[in-house]
């Protein structure tokens, strides 16, 4: 979504005015096709490369406004977080070079923005979802000040009729709320375009439909949220329940998001889903009437159709259509959108050739592909292969039913061969990225089983949050590298951090993994609980998750000394609970936190945020071991 001249708040009249010109750019490219004014038999291909900028200690750097100031560069530009930047290839016909030139543009656009980050102390990554992100991360301060992003939020907030709701079980279960869009900022793509021509639009825009399973199995690279493992593509449940602008009532009458696969082949024409998700989907955004699209015909111009394409920008289909004058000649793309973003450029080229192949290949294989495989298998493929990868059972034509990676290795990987030998790709890029491909496939690492597997490595070697910082840290050092993530060593606890950047705020040091217990709870249960699990402190919390009350150690030492015996007279909590602990947030300075536990003579602080809501503590123990590390460090240093 490039537009920016965005109505500050758009009324009913606004919205009406939008309306109309929304419906006058479908009609206007209604009678495009009629009259054959859309390219035809022109194959072109493009991508878009969105990416996370992180800091020394691998967290989410606030510097997209910086670096664009600094790069001044028309093919980059800002996105919804101002830790994130996309860059857009240019496109060009398939065939000879075409891949090998898309890396090698791609390339030095990233060493472009990596001079850029190093002169305001940030680095750019290249990864689905980041993983040392945190919820605390993500307030409207962390959002990029352009009116489009502030509209949207409070457009999609008020469809909404409150906070966004989070829920995606996997190898652990996320469930949280969240007052704003910013969790949509949490996922980067690597989204490829593939032009068509209005007359092959259905056939090729169902194929891509059918094969977007198999292509995404083999390139999924985003595990882990908010440090919980969930499914191998988490962007694609997370991204939908990020703008889930439904109410509670249109969710009961099954209504449908706006980040979508689909429901049904398209039969005809690309007018079918443009017309359907202007029926379906309410105007989120509005910009000013410009030009009359029909009038722009009749004088022998091609209209833009501002109206449709910043609708179409604001509905999610992972496989997307586009349109688009380039050159003085409007033409029609599929931007396939599930392709994560990472975990390298030459990764990122493998997929695509596999895209593009596939979708040459196939489209003579299978002329129409509606008569060889229901809408259904396709898209029950698409959610396996986000939960399991390459681990997915996909149900394929004829109803065959193959794993992920014995479809891809038996049946797809020689099909996309051929298919981008027609199209007269360079042999040897063609052997480099479907190789890349293949190797990954047969080693079965993929970004995400990388991560995963590197985060089982580190397991009880050192706290969650430094095993997240020392995974990120290790997908830095390999993606400046280059290899692919095939050939990647597990990330290990040494992998380039440096600590003394990672200790900065409360937020890098509390603990959020949290035994609590409620005001009425007895105490005989806090003791059990204190000596189970080796603690010295139990934040009190409600049922709503605020904290009400600390208990200690000492306390329950004070009630023994009084000669009070629990079991014959069971006390509540709240009886000896320290009512009004001292606390901290999770964005204060750790020296800071030192000194209020000196100055309050306390050995915890509880962490809150908000309404006084519980996410973490962080105790004396905690602040010793960060101690040592940096301790640790030094003596490395010298």
């Amino acid at each position: 979504m490039t537009q920016r001249d965005i109505n500050q708040g758009p009324d009913s009249d606004n919205i009406r005015a939008f309306t109309k010109a929304l419906l006058e750019d479908v009609q206007a490219i209604e009678r495009m096709i009629k009259d054959g004014l859309i390219e035809s038999g022109v194959r072109r291909i493009g991508a878009e490369q969105e990416m996370f900028l992180v800091d020394r200690a691998m967290l989410p750097a606030m510097k997209a406004i910086e670096l664009m100031g600094r790069l001044k560069h028309p093919q980059f530009t800002t996105e919804l977080g101002l830790f994130n930047l996309e860059v857009n290839l240019n496109p060009q016909p398939m065939g000879g070079d075409c891949l090998w030139r898309m890396e090698q543009e791609l390339e030095g656009l990233l060493a472009q923005a990596r001079r850029a980050a190093d002169a305001v102390e940030s680095r750019v990554l290249l990864t689905g979802i980041l993983p040392t992100m945190k919820q605390t991360d993500l307030t409207l301060d962390a959002m990029t000040p352009e009116q489009r992003y502030v509209q949207l939020n409070r457009t999609m907030l008020a469809h909404r009729g409150g906070e966004f709701t989070m829920m995606i079980k996997g190898l652990d279960e996320l469930t949280t709320n969240h007052d704003n869009l910013m969790f949509e900022a949490c996922n980067t793509s690597f989204q490829i375009h593939f032009q068509v021509g209005a007359e092959e639009f259905a056939p090729l825009y169902n194929l891509a439909q059918a094969i977007a399973a198999p292509v995404l199995s083999a390139a999924v690279n985003s595990p882990v949220f908010l440090q919980h493992r969930l499914w191998s593509e988490t962007r694609v449940a997370l991204f939908q329940q990020s703008i889930d602008t439904r109410s509670e009532a249109l969710q009961a009458r099954r209504a449908r998001p706006r980040v979508v696969f689909g429901d049904h082949w398209v039969k005809e024409s690309v007018l079918e889903i443009f017309r359907e998700d202007i029926a379906r989907f309410r105007v989120l955004l509005a910009t000013d009437r410009g030009e009359s699209p029909l009038q722009t015909l009749d004088q022998g111009g091609l209209p833009r159709l501002h109206a449709l394409q910043l609708h179409n920008g604001t509905i999610y289909r992972w496989n997307r259509p586009c349109y688009g004058v380039t050159d003085d000649k409007a033409h029609l793309r599929i931007e396939f959108r599930a392709l994560p973003s990472g975990p390298t450029v030459i990764d990122e080229i493998a997929n695509a050739a596999f895209f593009f192949g596939l979708m040459t290949a196939l489209s003579e294989e299978y002329p129409d592909i509606t008569d060889m495989m229901t809408f259904d298998d396709a898209k029950n493929n698409f959610m396996a292969a986000c939960r399991y990868g390459l681990k997915a059972r996909l149900q394929w034509v004829g109803g065959k039913t193959f794993s992920a990676d014995e479809l891809i290795t038996d049946h797809l990987l020689p099909l996309a061969r051929e298919g981008l030998k027609e199209k007269r790709v360079r042999s040897r890029d063609i052997d480099r990225y479907l190789g890349v491909l293949e190797a990954r496939v047969a080693t079965g690492r993929t970004g995400s089983q990388w991560i995963l597997d590197s985060l089982a490595d580190m397991d009880g070697k050192s706290r969650v949050e430094e095993r997240y910082r020392a995974l990120t840290a290790a997908m830095y050092a390999r993606h400046v590298e280059g290899t692919p993530v095939h050939e990647w060593p597990l990330a290990k606890m040494e992998a380039g951090v440096d600590w003394r950047d990672s200790y900065r705020r409360v937020s890098q040091v509390m603990i959020t993994d949290l035994f609590t217990l409620g005001p009425e709870d007895l105490v005989d249960l806090a003791a059990n609980l204190m000596d189970w699990e080796h603690i010295r402190h139990v934040p009190v919390e409600d049922n709503r998750g605020r904290l009400v009350g600390l208990l200690s150690h000492r306390q329950l030492l004070r009630l023994v000394a009084r000669g009070v015996n629990s079991e014959a007279e069971p006390v509540a909590i709240r009886e000896i609970m320290t009512r009004k602990p001292v606390t901290v947030t999770p964005d204060t300075d750790t020296l800071e936190a030192i000194a209020i536990m000196r100055k309050h003579g306390v050995g915890c602080l509880p962490v809150v945020e908000g309404d006084n809501k519980l996410v973490g503590i962080v105790t004396e123990a905690d602040f010793i071991n960060m101690a040592a590390k940096l301790f640790e460090e030094e003596l490395r240093d010298e």
